[in-house]
């Protein structure tokens, strides 16, 4: 387009004059005729042309114009997303919460996995603790082939098929849910060069419909928790690694025991504790927020706080005195028959990360009272250690993170402010 048309040229139009003896016997003047012809064809040649011309330059300045506007959108669109890689390299160096979130949801959302297997996968990173709350929606038992094999019956020449019995079925689909696991815990720890992430929580589970109801449901039916550590020394290409034995006896996961039947089991950490869409764990809004500062409260306001809390969530609470409490600032009661029990809550209002002593001593309270879990919360956070402890025992370990997640899905206004902190930077 953007190439003029040659214009016309007379040389085109003019008609070959006469010679010799066409010009005697009425040429020239039949030459006359053809000229003027020939004239008027060009003059209209020439404004044809000139229209044209004029519609392609229009053409070719509209084009220029909207290529323009679209190298601008795209270079805006260019800088914008190498401004949100630097943003997004700056806090992975800093170990930011959406940042590390954001590249772990990448990491996983790009691992290949065969057909039928779902893309949703989301990861949020909870700094105070180093840990790594991973949600993947797994296949469901659907994935595993019905048929065991088929046999060609010569007289009826045909092919029948072999069903797979349900036992087998069941071993097949337990052990694939134990390698997503795995497989999901090492391109984790290997995407993290910097080692921002000490533990991870894994929470698998399915779309799924109950036949019962007829109703959408995402039962989990796998959950764990591993550290960095516990991971380390697992050879996963040894050919006789089990997979199923490895979670369940070196990460004490809970497996669904019938995940053909879509029996749930209750995560270790809800994934909402860690979602960075949901809720900040340490809020930095600075003093324009109004909601209270749970780092502004007395350890024995923080005790009342927490009772309430446990009792806005439905369960029946009972508050100890500081003195004699035998490690126990409150103690939940859940009436359910089946998952119901007897619960021993610590509460620790710190800003530093709580030390594993206090997670040891939670677990010898729990078994004194006979107990049917511990539940320890904090404004701050939890290191490996702790988390490598609680490992397998019904100990529950809520951070800062988890904490506001709560307050937040109770519509319980708080944050979490560090004005010390805030103060000396």
């Amino acid at each position: 387009m953007a190439a003029p048309e040659r214009a016309p040229r007379w040389e085109e139009f003019a008609p070959e004059p006469p010679r010799g003896l066409a010009r005697m016997f009425g040429g020239q003047q039949r030459y006359e005729i053809a000229v003027a012809d020939a004239e008027r064809e060009f003059a209209q040649a020439q404004d044809e042309h000139r229209r044209r011309e004029s519609q392609r330059q229009r053409k070719v300045v509209e084009a220029r114009q909207a290529h323009e506007q679209r190298v601008a959108e795209a270079q805006r669109g260019t800088s914008a997303y190498n401004m949100h890689l630097d943003e997004l390299a700056a806090g992975l160096r800093e170990g930011d919460r959406h940042s590390v979130s954001e590249y772990m949801e990448l990491v996983l959302r790009e691992s290949p996995y065969p057909a039928g297997f779902p893309a949703e996968r989301r990861a949020g990173y909870v700094p105070e603790s180093s840990l790594l709350a991973v949600e993947w929606y797994l296949p469901t038992v659907e994935v595993i082939p019905q048929h065991k094999s088929f046999r060609h019956v010569k007289t009826r020449k045909a092919v029948e098929p072999t069903a797979r019995p349900l036992p087998e079925i069941r071993q097949i689909y337990q052990r694939v849910i134990a390698q997503v696991a795995l497989r999901t815990l090492r391109e984790v720890f290997d995407a993290d060069p910097g080692e921002l992430i000490s533990t991870i929580v894994f929470n698998g589970r399915v779309h799924a419909v109950d036949p019962v109801t007829g109703q959408r449901i995402q039962p989990h039916l796998i959950t764990l928790r591993a550290t960095r550590e516990q991971f380390a020394p697992l050879v996963l290409s040894e050919p006789k690694f089990d997979p199923v034995a490895c979670i369940r006896r070196h990460f004490f996961a809970d497996v669904s025991p019938h995940p053909d039947e879509l029996i749930p089991v209750e995560p270790v950490m809800p994934y909402s504790m860690a979602d960075p869409r949901a809720v900040d764990p340490v809020d930095v809004i600075s003093d324009i927020d109004k909601r209270p500062n749970l780092l502004d409260l007395t350890p024995k306001e923080f005790e009342a706080f927490i009772q309430n809390l446990f009792a806005k969530m439905g369960f029946d609470t009972q508050l100890f005195q500081a003195s004699g409490d035998g490690g126990v600032d409150c103690v939940a009661y859940d009436p359910h028959p089946i998952t119901g029990g007897k619960f021993i809550i610590q509460a620790k209002l710190y800003t530093h990360t709580v030390q594993p002593t206090h997670v040891r001593d939670l677990w010898g309270t729990v078994q004194h009272e006979g107990a049917t879990k511990g539940i320890m919360i904090t404004t701050s956070g939890y290191g490996p250690d702790s988390y490598k402890f609680a490992g397998g025992k019904p100990l529950n370990l809520i951070d800062g993170s988890g904490l506001l997640a709560l307050c937040h899905q109770h519509s319980i206004p708080a944050r979490i402010l560090n004005n010390r902190k805030k103060k000396r930077s």
